[in-house]
């Protein structure tokens, strides 16, 4: 994710940098600032870690059952009130209903995957000493408070898949979230709470960027996860680092959709569609470079173009709309800059390119060809409805080109021959490879990149493990140097 594209670009500045910021609701559609909320007091921040630290002393102790059924019924909770959530994701960042629900639907699947799986994680393994007798037992327990900042292009699913696992695991979380969607994070606090948390188990705040030290410096604060650009990644990670505590940061990425072959060639243009559309192109995982061998080249970039057409921009409140705005007018001005900057230097529009005469963050539905490596949009990830096309004779140029990205989080491979495609996946630099089908999301599948997307888990029982203590009890039976005496 590039440092203006995905939030949060947000990262530790001087206060005079962030004077004129505020967490506030502004509706990408409209325009209007709905809602707006204060900064969280300087002062106040070491109540709140106190408060967290103290609740998960108690926490930690309660049986993991007691703690999987709060998260259970944050579920059933959000289940209960998707409608209302759905609304406000769509007027916060501007995500079509149809979306807003699937998220939501999925945050739901994670809580109960974790709340149904997560003790079962948490049991201890056993391991056969090679030396000695006796036995040894590797426990996962919790570590302490979490801080997790979190971005607003998925603004409960990033949040829900950090708390699930950590909090089953009996950690505590300390949010701060986008300010752009602070109604949403007030949700997700009320969530918790509704279900049965005790005070300081999920925190919101609504934290100065110039704050963020503060939290990740107290010792009380035991591990810090990012979601957001790489520039954010880089402060938060070197502000971990510089600490001393542990730290997971997914910094998306340019994910590559390779075209090998196609026996059905519109299930293969309908399958790129969905992976570069979905959320209005706001996804860390969309496919956002096509990277397509030469003899399906033309028919697939015709049939991508008439795919294209289809998206129109209208109010993502709407069932009808195809094209949502982008989260923000700023997000809209930057990716048509990127856009812009390819055409001006020879890049080929085959269908989009500009700001459609329409009220609102939006920008069409585009696809650029004849790419070079003097373009931001070569390097620089799209965050937005905006697809780039590549031509490549072969696998191997294929692969070349989709590993010359410094990111490594997703990647897709096409092909009838599962052989063929299988081997083309096992060249990839990335995180997570599908194969015959665009990246994507689920409860038990392992969410992470590698190169500049980031390190670390989240989501599956990898997630489990990130924040804890895997901690060794070697038990050794006691030697008897003594005779027993006659009686």
């Amino acid at each position: 994710m590039t440092a203006t594209q995905n939030a949060p670009t947000e990262h530790p500045t001087t206060a005079s940098d962030s004077a004129e910021r505020r967490y506030a609701t502004v509706n990408p559609f409209t325009g209007e600032t709905e809602k707006e909320f204060d900064f969280t007091p300087t002062e106040a921040i070491d109540g709140i870690v106190e408060r967290a630290h103290t609740a998960y002393q108690e926490w930690r102790d309660r049986p993991v059952a007691d703690r999987a059924a709060v998260v259970r019924r944050a579920a059933e909770l959000m289940d209960e009130r998707r409608d209302d959530l759905a609304r406000l994701i769509t007027t916060e960042m501007g995500k079509r209903k149809e979306e807003a629900t699937g998220e939501l639907f999925l945050c739901s699947m994670i809580l109960k995957y974790y709340a149904d799986n997560g003790p079962g994680f948490l049991e201890p393994q056993s391991i056969q000493p090679l030396m000695g007798k006796g036995e040894a037992v590797v426990e996962t327990r919790p570590v302490g408070v979490l801080l997790a900042i979190e971005p607003w292009n998925y603004p409960f699913y990033q949040v829900v898949r950090v708390a699930g696992p950590n909090l089953v695991l009996g950690n505590t979380v300390i949010l701060k979230h986008a300010e752009s969607v602070p109604q949403c994070a007030v949700a997700i606090e009320q969530l918790f709470t509704d279900a049965g948390a005790p005070e300081g188990v999920f925190t919101n705040t609504f934290l100065r960027i110039e704050d963020i030290e503060q939290v990740v410096a107290d010792p009380r604060i035991q591990g810090v996860t990012l979601t957001g650009s790489e520039r954010a990644g880089s402060a938060v990670g070197a502000l971990a680092g510089k600490h001393l505590k542990k730290s997971v940061l997914e910094l998306g990425g340019s994910d590559p959709f390779i075209v090998l072959d196609a026996e059905d060639l519109g299930a293969t243009v309908k399958a790129a569609t969905a992976g570069r559309m979905q959320n209005t192109g706001q996804a860390c995982t969309a496919s956002k470079r096509l990277i397509v061998t030469e003899e399906l080249y033309e028919p697939f970039v015709q049939g991508l173009k008439q795919a294209f057409s289809t998206f129109t921009p209208g109010d993502p409140a709407d069932p009808s709309t195809s094209l949502a705005p982008l989260s923000s007018e700023r997000a809209a001005q930057d990716l048509h800059a990127q856009i812009q900057d390819a055409i001006d230097k020879g890049a080929t529009v085959v269908a989009g390119g500009k700001r459609p005469d329409h009220a609102g963050a939006f920008v069409e539905a585009t696809i650029l060809t004849d790419v070079t490596p003097d373009m931001r949009a070569y390097h620089e990830e799209l965050f937005g409805p905006a697809a780039v096309v590549y031509k490549v004779k072969d696998a191997d140029e294929a692969v070349e080109l989709a590993n010359s990205s410094v990111y490594g989080l997703g990647a897709t491979v096409m092909s009838g021959d599962l052989d063929r495609a299988r081997s083309v996946a096992e060249r990839l630099e990335a995180g997570m490879v599908w194969i015959n089908q665009p990246t994507g999301s689920s409860p038990e599948l392992p969410f992470g990149g590698v190169k500049r997307s980031g390190y670390g888990r989240e989501l599956s029982e990898l997630a489990m493990f990130e924040f804890a203590n895997r901690r060794l009890v070697r038990t050794v039976p006691v030697k008897r140097t003594d005779k027993p005496q006659a009686g």
